[in-house]
């Protein structure tokens, strides 16, 4: 499903692969949906994640 992207992203990268806007995303990793991990101000998003997210709107 996300073949071309890395294992790891970045915001930029995971609103590109769900084609949702910034504050979207950030909403959904605020909220616990998407799970990610936050290193100071910087969220970092496992590929995994975003397709559990995926799955789970299925």
């Amino acid at each position: 499903m996300f073949d071309s992207f890395r294992d790891v992203l970045s915001v930029q990268e995971a609103c590109n692969a769900l084609h949702i806007g910034k504050n979207t995303l950030y909403g959904l990793l605020k909220s616990g949906v998407v799970k990610s991990l936050k290193i100071g101000k910087k969220y970092l998003i496992p590929k995994i994640c975003l397709i559990d997210y995926i799955n789970q709107c299925r």
